[in-house]
């Protein structure tokens, strides 16, 4: 699944905040286009993404069996000309006891990827995440769809 996410700032009202949300619901493989103006990706930029998307696949959450990017926990990847992914992403709540070790463990992951030159993790907590930003994969393996 992919989605992407907008840079335009919502209003503080809960419209925009439902948008937000509902932008980041589904797992993000955005990532800022090193190639064409109109932000068509070439397609090593997407195999590479792929594979990005994969290693973040096998990063769980200790506390639910279901993966990181199926939670919804990835809120954006951007790779650069020179193959480096940033990361942004959020946790189940702020108070999480893997806050300290997660992000850290995905930058491994992902920098274990081949062609992956470095890659930084952002938390975020602007959307905050939500059972409404899990993938119908993820609803599915925790019997909740």
């Amino acid at each position: 699944m992919s989605q992407q996410n907008s840079d335009a700032e919502m209003g503080s009202g809960g419209e925009g905040q439902k948008e937000k949300v509902a932008e980041a619901a589904q797992p993000a493989a955005e990532a800022s286009s090193a190639g064409s103006a109109e932000g068509e990706k070439s397609i090593e930029y997407k195999l590479l993404e792929g594979k990005v998307i994969a290693a973040l696949s096998s990063v769980y959450d200790p506390e639910i069996p279901v993966n990181i990017y199926e939670l919804g926990l990835i809120y954006k990847i951007d790779i650069d000309a020179e193959n480096n992914v940033k990361i942004l992403m959020t946790l189940t709540a702020p108070a999480c006891p893997v806050a300290g070790t997660l992000p850290g463990e995905v930058e491994k992951k992902v920098e274990a990827v081949d062609e992956v030159t470095k890659a930084t993790v952002e938390l975020v907590w602007d959307p905050p995440w939500s059972r409404d930003m899990m993938s119908e994969s993820a609803l599915l393996q925790l019997g909740m769809y």
